[in-house]
């Protein structure tokens, strides 16, 4: 079997080559403004007529978040929770200071919305979640142009059918949509709302480059390859964004 092994950093991009028992490897300087175009160059050296599995591993993702170089997001919560994300958790590495400082958060004040429902912890519904409650949400979202949505609703893991609902009725916007009860179905709301948020962040980024490199391969070979998800799974009405690094196929 032909295989190559990919990995991409932020000044090389690694290949390595398994032919057989030959072991072959090749060293690029990364392409930043777009890692793909390395890959490609990696490739064109070393395809040949020949079947191959192809393995992908990259820090685009990681980078993206490092950097604050991710997609414009909302979250929506409940009303009430809207700060959870900001409040966070009292872990920080100076306990005692009376100036700590931390980073904002990935989602400003502005678009983190609250939405009039109420699961409580056994899963029982105590206050319904109307549509016409969404309406004005919608709206805003729209208005503001955001890139990916992240939801993260009080005990969704107990009970998701908010947060389902609320999933319908945003799929009008045709942008990656990130739940919670998907991402991260475990108690503990803070660790439940960043994971969440994080998945929603870096979605449209690495949509766009799996989905690049997805078709320059398609293009390439001439042949199907499929890319898969390691670290989430987003529900987006279209091209369904793929935060991840993973990516294997058959050439």
């Amino acid at each position: 079997m032909f295989r190559i092994g990919i990995d991409t950093g932020g000044t090389f991009t690694d290949f390595i080559v398994l032919d057989g028992k030959r072991v072959r490897t090749l060293k690029l300087l990364s392409t930043p403004a777009n890692p793909a175009t390395a890959i490609f160059q990696g490739l064109h050296e070393l395809l040949d007529s020949r079947d191959c599995d192809i393995r992908h591993g990259s820090t685009v993702a990681t980078n993206a978040l490092l950097e604050r170089k991710g997609a414009v997001t909302a979250l929506i919560t409940t009303a009430g929770f809207e700060d959870v994300l900001e409040i966070g958790r009292q872990n920080r590495p100076k306990i005692y200071s009376l100036f700590p400082s931390r980073p904002d958060p990935l989602v400003p004040a502005r678009l983190r919305l609250g939405v009039a429902e109420r699961v409580l912890y056994d899963g029982a519904v105590l206050v319904p979640l109307k549509s016409s409650a969404l309406d004005s949400i919608v709206e805003k979202l729209r208005r503001s142009r955001v890139q990916s949505v992240a939801v993260c609703l009080l005990f969704s893991y107990a009970n998701p059918s908010h947060e389902k609902q609320i999933g319908r009725k945003l799929g009008n916007l045709k942008i990656p949509l990130s739940l919670s009860h998907v991402i991260l179905p475990e108690y503990r709301e803070y660790e439940r709302t960043s994971t969440t948020v994080v998945n929603a962040y870096l979605a449209p980024v690495m949509g766009r480059y799996l989905g690049d490199l997805e078709e320059g391969l398609r293009a390439k070979r001439g042949r199907a390859m499929q890319a898969c998800a390691s670290c989430s799974r987003t529900e987006a009405p279209s091209r369904r964004a793929r935060p991840s690094g993973s990516l294997s196929g058959q050439f």
